[in-house]
């Protein structure tokens, strides 16, 4: 069997011993080493946490069954938070470095200090961008939107964190840079003008609960008509119903005018106004046979009957006799409106809780105008529309056996009718 080697005793130690000796006559190579571990450890450090703790972190995010914890994973407020170690093992390391001159020290101490502060505030600002998601899951959020006021919070824990960053750059106070903004307050007002606006503004809206979220605004000076889907610091952004996004200045809100119609939403009607036009040469009284007609029609038959003793009565009152002078007759487009508002009050998608009027308006070269004023029990904008057609589908289809034509501007058809040629 072969004789293994050793090592003489005292080998080792004498070796390392040269190596100290020679490195103790090369500083600069024994400040590179352990510059170059400095830098080796912080790298190791930023890789274990990112590989190892975050992805542990995101595990235990995703078997969770809380919001808040998806909400800072979100805004990657971990993802920042792991940057302060590599820059802390920096800021602790640089002091161990020999051959490094106090100068030098305190400049990368200053840095990393200053790193170290970016990445805190930034981890503020993503904090409270994660609050906002999270008070946004509550019902309360679309009445009481708190979007702006931390937008408000980052803009300062930004303005904030900047000068104590800048301040931890140069080594110095950051007091010393805060006692120049009072010399230079005229400066800041006009550079956040639009933000203290917005801020104000914003108040403004939430404390009278002027618009939510969700409310369906009209501001035709900025093309807006839809819908509101975020209420922010500087911007109210509305989704029109073509899809598009208008974005208003939040302070425009305040100082222009403009229409909600939350309250036609949570009334829980929505108001039909719409008229028809009858021809003025089709108005006439009625025949004793059309009021008999007439009589059969469920939704005319009590109305026939009360105006009939109405009738007779006030005649009967007068004394009139002359049937086509004295005596108050009732007449087609007197009947034709009691059979809408009967008709309207019997159907099922009006609102019998609000108004509803059928009343003729003032004549124009259009004819006689027949205006319904109600309300639909239904909001949503198809159902509305869909309601308001049949009603008056129906109400255009029944206007002949009243002895009413609608009023329409003369065609090519009626031309050629009334030159008593074959339309083509």
């Amino acid at each position: 069997m072969a004789q293994e080697t050793q090592a003489p005793p005292g080998a080792v130690e004498d070796t390392l011993q040269s190596v100290l000796t020679w490195l103790g006559d090369h500083p600069l190579v024994q400040t590179a080493m352990a510059l170059a571990a400095v830098v080796m450890a912080a790298y190791l450090a930023n890789v274990i946490v990112r590989r190892r703790v975050i992805k542990l972190v995101n595990r235990l995010i995703r078997r969770t069954a809380f919001g808040w914890d998806d909400a800072l994973h979100h805004h990657k407020v971990f993802e920042r938070l792991i940057h302060v170690v590599p820059a802390a093992l920096v800021y602790f390391g640089i002091v161990v470095v020999p051959g490094i001159s106090q100068d030098i020290q305190t400049l990368t101490q200053n840095v990393a200090a200053a790193f170290m502060l970016f990445i805190v505030m930034l981890t503020v600002g993503g904090t409270l961008s994660a609050g906002n998601e999270i008070y946004e899951q509550y019902p309360i959020a679309k009445t009481r939107p708190i979007k702006g006021y931390l937008q408000v919070a980052k803009i300062l824990v930004y303005v904030l964190g900047g000068i104590v960053v800048v301040a931890a750059l140069l080594d110095q106070s950051p007091f010393l840079f805060l006692s120049g903004i009072g010399a230079m307050t005229a400066v800041l007002l006009l550079v956040f003008r639009d933000t203290l606006l917005s801020l104000v503004a914003g108040i403004q809206l939430t404390n009278t609960d002027l618009v939510r979220v969700g409310d369906w605004i009209e501001m035709p000076k900025y093309g807006a008509d839809g819908d509101v889907i975020d209420i922010a610091l500087y911007t109210i952004k509305v989704q029109n119903w073509d899809k598009t996004i208008t974005s208003i200045p939040t302070h425009k809100l305040i100082d222009d005018s403009f229409k909600n119609w939350r309250g036609m939403s949570e009334s829980g009607g929505r108001r039909i106004k719409r008229s028809i036009y009858l021809d003025k040469n089709t108005v006439r009284f009625l025949t004793e046979a059309e009021v008999e007609r007439f009589k059969r029609f469920r939704l005319l038959k009590d109305y026939i009957d009360a105006k009939e003793v109405e009738l007779r009565e006030y005649n009967a009152r007068i004394g009139a006799t002359d049937e086509h002078v004295n005596l108050r007759r009732m007449t087609n487009i007197g009947t034709f409106r009691a059979y809408i508002v009967n008709y309207l009050k019997n159907h099922p998608n009006i609102h019998h809780g609000m108004t509803l009027l059928v009343r003729q308006l003032d004549p124009t070269p259009n004819g006689v105008p027949i205006q319904i004023y109600g309300f639909t029990n239904e909001t949503a904008w198809g159902t509305y529309e869909d309601i308001q057609s049949d009603i008056f589908d129906h109400i255009m289809a029944i206007v002949p056996e009243f002895g009413l034509r609608l009023f329409q501007n003369p065609s090519g058809e009626d031309l050629r009718k009334l030159a008593g040629s074959p339309s083509s």
